[in-house]
């Protein structure tokens, strides 16, 4: 044993100088004491190389001499046996860490899996709706196992009570229990195939989607009838019905013109540039303004400062519900916000002479073809810019053709 020429006192005596010095104990052992008053255990060693290797042992006293010399033996019987005492404890550190990882139950793995993939989500609507399906539905049933310890059997237990009776639902949930599954077997923490594919598995066990259930789109208001629509919709107050007829007017979606802000408005261009970040593409999109939209602008009470569409809260935006709500207060529950862009796209459709690309440019959709993605470079501004005007036009056309009807001249 090396000659122990420490003692604990002398440790704990070490006064802090001008500069760093070590006291020494030994068979590579020191205490390091700092400027600050700071005192680590340090070893000292030569490397299987033949380079001289340094390691922090930990500090003083939270380390005693007793364990620091306790320490100072296990790195030097590696040294002996032609180890790398640094080398070392990097493999024991990653062993632990592995140890941890491999403990992880399926909802810490969920709630991983959610952190690391939400920066690719439009807001953090998809984010509490991931959070919520599977605190809901999959947490109770496998949320405390390990994710190599779900089974089929388990994935069909969390399945099977929705499938027939809100298959879109589990539909869903079924897509999410299967990501967060694969993020697991990246991460080594099971193997072998995912017991939630459908593919091949799945598919064998339950019935088909298409024969329990039949896709109901937006409802939406046929294109003849906006003019007496967009009436009742005028003589409503408030600053939902003012977002609703924006909406209507810009064929946005809902999320995107409630966030409207000051700054997104350029008059002197008549556009409007919506911030990737609100986008469900995930680019910006810029939207022409019609008369009637940069009208109805003008007409809105505001600051300067906070949304363009203020809800009742100052400063804030109302919530996503707003507009859902006001349709339901005019005894509209047959309509949806959303179905507006298809009362949009079938008038385009049918009585607009525009070209297909113009329109779904105007939507913001995605061009589904690889190729002509990559062709297309522009946003056919200026051909948008006369689609939506001209869609203001027949809106405002259906409004006083409305008027001119015997009901509404008595009405009136």
């Amino acid at each position: 044993m090396p000659e122990c020429l420490l003692r604990d006192l002398q440790c704990r005596n070490a006064k802090p100088r001008e500069r760093v010095y070590r006291l020494r104990d030994g068979g590579g052992l020191a205490l390091l004491v700092k400027p600050t008053g700071l005192k680590y255990w340090q070893f000292r060693y030569r490397r299987p190389d033949g380079r001289e290797g340094l390691i922090q042992i930990g500090p003083y006293p939270r380390l005693s001499l007793e364990v620091a010399r306790s320490e100072r033996n296990r790195h030097r019987e590696t040294v002996w046996q032609g180890g790398d005492p640094a080398v070392v404890r990097k493999q024991e550190k990653a062993e632990r860490k592995a140890k941890v990882v491999s403990v992880l139950t399926f909802k810490q793995c969920a709630v991983a899996y959610i952190a690391a993939r939400g920066a690719e989500w439009t807001g953090d609507k998809h984010q509490k709706l991931w959070t919520r399906s599977l605190a809901t539905y999959a947490h109770p049933v496998i949320g405390a196992l390990r994710p190599a310890e779900v089974t089929t059997d388990l994935v069909m237990r969390v399945l099977e009570p929705l499938w027939l009776t809100k298959n879109p639902t589990a539909q869903r949930l079924r897509a999410r229990i299967e990501s967060v599954l694969d993020w697991a077997k990246v991460r080594g923490l099971r193997g072998g195939e995912n017991p939630a594919r459908w593919n091949g598995h799945l598919d064998q066990l339950l019935a088909a989607p298409n024969k329990v259930f039949r896709v109901q789109h937006h409802a939406a208001l046929p294109y003849s009838d906006i003019g007496t629509f967009m009436i009742a919709l005028r003589a409503t107050t408030g600053t939902a019905a003012r977002a609703l007829e924006y909406t209507i007017l810009t064929a946005v979606r809902s999320n995107e013109a409630l966030g409207t802000r000051p700054d997104e408005i350029d008059r002197a261009g008549e556009a409007w540039e919506i911030p990737a970040g609100r986008m469900k593409a995930k680019r910006p999109h810029r939207v022409p303004l019609s008369s009637s939209a940069l009208a109805l602008l003008d007409r809105l009470p505001h600051t300067g400062t906070g949304p363009m569409f203020e809800g009742a809260r100052v400063g804030r935006q109302p919530s996503h519900s707003a507009m859902r709500d006001l349709l339901e207060a005019m005894g509209r529950t047959d309509l949806t916000v959303h179905g507006f862009r298809s009362t949009f796209r079938d008038w385009a459709a049918e009585c607009s002479p525009f070209p297909n690309e113009v329109v779904e440019m105007a939507l913001a959709h995605a061009i589904k073809d690889k190729t002509e993605a990559a062709y297309r470079r522009g946003d056919l501004f200026e051909k948008r810019r006369a689609l939506m005007q001209a869609w203001a036009d027949y809106i405002e056309q259906q409004i006083e053709a409305a008027r001119a009807t015997p009901e509404m001249a008595e009405a009136a």
